[in-house]
């Protein structure tokens, strides 16, 4: 992937999916991958078909409360944060960040701004919505995090 922003339309579920296929095809093992985004972007369901395309039959809900849930793969641990209640990179190591993305096929933050100054291997992906509330995702921005 590339550190220049790519603009991806989202019309609907399916191409969601498809760019969730796309994205575990394309990011190493270990990744960190942040999303952003509104609440309502569809950032969970993102990460629920990410799940799929790494063959975990898992029903993924958000972690807001919990913080962290991890879903086994074939191909490793898909770890899912939401940092949403967290305040900065600090409060996201404290949780042991670190030592699970060790472990983790791919980890993924929602509400991971914090993490993007901190990662320059970080992958980013920004979310929006359309105008319309029953789409729930528009589009979406790639962006690798800033080189330091």
């Amino acid at each position: 992937m590339s550190r220049e922003a790519v603009r991806l339309p989202l019309p609907d579920d399916d191409a969601s999916a498809a760019l969730a296929r796309a994205t575990v095809a394309a990011l190493p093992a270990g990744a960190l991958l942040v999303l952003t985004g509104p609440l309502g972007a569809g950032k969970t369901t993102f990460v629920r078909h990410l799940a799929r395309a790494l063959g975990s039959p898992a029903e993924v809900t958000s972690p807001t409360y919990a913080l962290v849930h991890e879903y086994p793969t074939p191909a490793g641990t898909l770890v899912h944060v939401d940092a949403y209640r967290l305040r900065g990179a600090a409060a996201l190591r404290a949780l042991g960040l670190d030592e699970q993305r060790e472990r983790a096929r791919l980890t993924v933050v929602e509400w991971g701004e914090a993490l993007l100054a901190d990662e320059p291997e970080a992958y980013h992906l920004a979310l929006d919505r359309a105008g319309d509330p029953d789409v729930a995702l528009h589009g979406a921005t790639w962006r690798r995090s800033p080189e330091r």
